[in-house]
């Protein structure tokens, strides 16, 4: 597959720092793309001689947050079409075929992918991250990355395609990162909820943690992937709940001094 096989130009973008250990395959999955562009934001390991020697574009800029990141990313690009994939996120060679095949001649279009995600080198098939679906393939002049400083999404103005194959997310070298995870965007998560207004109530954050545990590790089968699935039950916890109890903290008075 080369550039020339597409019905139009793509240009895949790519936020990166630090990205080193999947970015080779990243890359080279992408070799069916016009323009592969790597926008950094101050990697101190070799991710940007690596994206130099495998042909991509690189620019530079400090991290503005991810979803006003990837805006900027794709207001670089040298084309329209915009296949945006994140510095740990493999197309397998079924999506790479679908991608080809695809005729790109209304720009209104856009397509999703199916993600499986890999807690080190296990895939996780079940529970919360089941039956994930992203965004990954639009036109710049009809849709766009909401400005949100985590878990950025693209609003298109047409319901997405789903392609065939998969989106191979190598995401969480272990466990204890898909927890510290969580953990990190807690603030981030509490500010998008501070900025639209919403308030927390103390006596449903153990019932909201209750709630996401069982739905991620009973009702969606989570259990099915092992300590995996408990893991990813336990993320959705804090998920659901510190970002709340982080607002609580900021609303209630100091305490007293003695």
């Amino acid at each position: 597959m080369t550039p020339s096989s597409l019905s139009a130009p793509i240009s895949a973008v790519i936020i990166t720092r630090d990205a080193s250990a999947h970015l080779v395959a990243v890359l080279r999955a992408l070799d069916f793309c016009a323009e592969r562009l790597v926008v950094d934001s101050g990697s101190t390991d070799e991710t940007v001689a690596l994206a130099r020697r495998l042909g991509a574009r690189v620019e530079h800029q400090p991290f503005l947050g991810y979803g006003p990141q990837k805006r900027h990313a794709v207001s670089l690009a040298h084309h329209d079409w915009i296949l945006a994939i994140d510095a740990d996120e493999v197309l397998d060679e079924e999506a790479r075929a679908a991608i080809c095949r695809l005729d790109l001649s209304d720009p209104a279009s856009c397509w999703t992918v199916r993600r499986q995600t890999f807690i080190g080198s296990r895939p996780v098939r079940h529970g919360a991250w089941s039956n994930d679906r992203v965004l990954r393939l639009f036109n710049r002049t009809t849709a766009h990355f909401k400005p949100l400083p985590v878990h950025e999404e693209v609003e298109a103005s047409r319901p997405p395609t789903l392609l065939p194959g998969l989106l191979l997310h190598y995401s969480y070298t272990d466990a204890a990162a898909v927890l510290a995870r969580s953990i990190r965007y807690a603030p981030l998560k509490a500010s998008i909820m501070r900025q639209k207004g919403q308030q927390a109530t103390p006596w449903l954050l153990p019932l909201r943690g209750l709630s996401a545990f069982l739905s991620s590790y009973l009702v969606r089968g989570g259990w099915r992937d092992g300590a995996a699935g408990f893991v990813v039950a336990l993320s959705r916890v804090i998920d659901s709940t510190l970002p709340r109890a982080l607002l609580l903290l900021e609303q209630e008075p100091p305490p007293r001094r003695p």
